[in-house]
């Protein structure tokens, strides 16, 4: 059985009720923690010399003054400092804002700090974010951390960047470097707290590279269809052809489950294990693979989340194209789904058994930040949608949130902490050295910034960018606009900190 798709496809199977489509083709939270780390395993990395692992006693709320508040946990962070110039040079420390999940995915898979780190005389540090890996408040233990909305109420944005804050300022103290300069680095959400972090804590980080950070994806701002429109125009960009099988599928698929044995032609057909199928289920392992390769679909081969090819969309369009076979709807979508799940074609079946996904703490912690701050609508498409047209509304997820936890979502709060709304006039007058890179591949590009807001905010857009591709490890497969870009963000960030060694010269 093919279960490397499991924690992708769990997303989706505890999720649709969040997201308001209407067969079950939602968005996903952000890959960055789905599945496994591409480069070493955490033991691998450890010996190898990427990263040790060391522990911070963190407070648990860093806003209130109560008793509970004084509570501590023990916060995760790697670090190295193998290229570091030293706190007597005032070398730089780059700082990973760590994502939802477990920090060391983020270290293996983010090797633009590791490969820029020699020529900066860089410390790396890569913070875990609270509730998340083994960063679990309440003694560590994560059936406490995360029995109800009480505990759970200690996990939000800006309790996570006073921790990082804390950290960091700790860190620079013990070492003696409070004048090293900090730079900030994060891919996806963890771009948004880079974002974030420069602006709430300037005098912590001298700027931040947020990759894929969609800060602007949220009530208000953006459309619900802006990211199936994203996802649409990358298969319809390949083939108009594999973008009309793959919309029509849709139907038939429903149509056909509802006839007698027609559940049992659509196992056979898409070579389903024989515990479980229902259309929903099926149609969510099919979106499942459309958006993650969409939102991967990298020039090179890539094992970010499944192992794929590169321009992997293509390569699925490719599948669907040239099959043989006539009209047979399944049979094209079997062998584009196989691109994604089955690239080493080893699978005999695919496991779609709903009573095997239990709640991962990883997803439920992203669950409980999806319920009260991060109300980001991504469920909507219109008539020209891949997915077929449907609705997102706010009502649904609010009533999933308060059937789920007793609470009703803020979907407003993240903009009115860290702003949105005129961005391009408002955040020129207080924010500077943030760099914000899309990738117009990327269906989460649609909320990020893609136009220069200043001098110092500076927005790098690539055509053919997917999620966070400049973050990765580099290879002698990476096309001349990759490389130019991370050429570009090397530069800005080399003027940041010599802006910053002049500055200290002066005072």
């Amino acid at each position: 059985m093919a279960n490397g798709y499991y924690f992708t496809f769990l997303c989706f199977s505890l999720l649709w009720s969040l997201f308001g489509f209407s067969f079950g083709h939602i968005i996903p939270r952000f890959p960055s923690s789905a599945v496994r780390a591409e480069q070493l395993s955490g033991s691998a990395s450890t010996q190898n010399g990427l990263y040790r692992t060391e522990f911070f006693t963190q407070i648990l709320d860093h806003f209130n003054y109560n008793p509970q508040s004084y509570q501590t946990f023990q916060q995760r962070y790697l670090i190295n400092s193998t290229y570091w110039g030293g706190a007597k040079k005032k070398a730089p420390i780059f700082v990973y804002t760590g994502n939802e999940g477990d920090i060391e995915w983020f270290a293996q898979n983010t090797g633009f700090m590791f490969e820029t780190a020699p020529y900066f005389k860089a410390l790396l540090v890569f913070i875990e974010h609270r509730f998340y890996g083994k960063s679990v408040p309440f003694g560590g233990n994560e059936e406490d951390a995360y029995s109800n909305s009480s505990t759970l109420g200690y996990l939000s944005t800006t309790q996570a960047l006073a921790d990082y804050a804390t950290l960091i300022t700790d860190l620079k103290k013990n070492l003696t470097a409070t004048e090293s300069p900090v730079v900030v680095f994060g891919g996806s959400y963890g771009g948004m707290l880079a974002a974030w972090f420069r602006l709430k804590y300037p005098h912590v980080a001298v700027g931040a590279l947020a990759s894929s950070a969609p800060i602007l994806h949220f009530l208000g701002l953006v459309s619900p269809y802006a990211f199936t429109n994203v996802v649409t125009q990358d298969y319809r960009s390949e083939s108009e052809n594999c973008y009309r099988v793959i919309k029509g599928s849709w139907k038939q698929i429903e149509d056909t489950g509802a006839t007698p044995g027609g559940l049992e032609l659509l196992r056979r057909s898409f070579r389903i294990c024989k515990n479980y199928i229902s259309t929903g289920a099926l149609e969510g392992w099919l979106s499942t693979a459309l958006l993650y390769t969409a939102m991967t679909d990298y020039p090179t081969p890539s094992n970010f989340l499944n192992p794929l090819p590169a321009y992997p969309v293509r390569k699925m369009c490719n599948a669907i194209d040239n099959l043989g076979g006539g009209n047979d709807t399944f049979a094209k979508m079997y062998a584009a789904a196989n691109i994604y799940y089955n690239t080493s074609g080893s699978a005999t079946c695919f496991d779609l058994d709903d009573n095997s996904m239990s709640v991962g703490l990883g997803l439920e912690g992203w669950r409980w930040q999806a319920c009260t701050e991060m109300i980001m609508p991504t469920g909507g498409g219109n008539e020209e949608s891949i997915f077929g047209a449907s609705t997102w509304e706010y009502k649904s997820r609010a009533t999933y949130c308060e059937a789920v936890y007793g609470i009703e979502p803020r979907p407003f709060w993240i903009t009115t902490e860290f702003g949105g709304h005129s961005i391009e006039v408002v955040l020129k007058r207080f924010g500077s050295n943030i760099i914000f890179f899309n990738g117009l591949r990327d269906p989460w590009s649609a909320g990020g910034v893609l136009k220069n807001i200043s001098d110092t905010i500076i927005a790098i857009v690539a055509k053919e960018g997917a999620h966070h591709v400049d973050l990765r490890f580099s290879s002698e497969e990476d096309p001349e606009w990759l490389k130019h870009v991370r050429q570009q963000e090397v530069d800005i960030i080399s003027s940041w900190i010599s802006q910053y060694y002049r500055d200290l010269m002066v005072q």
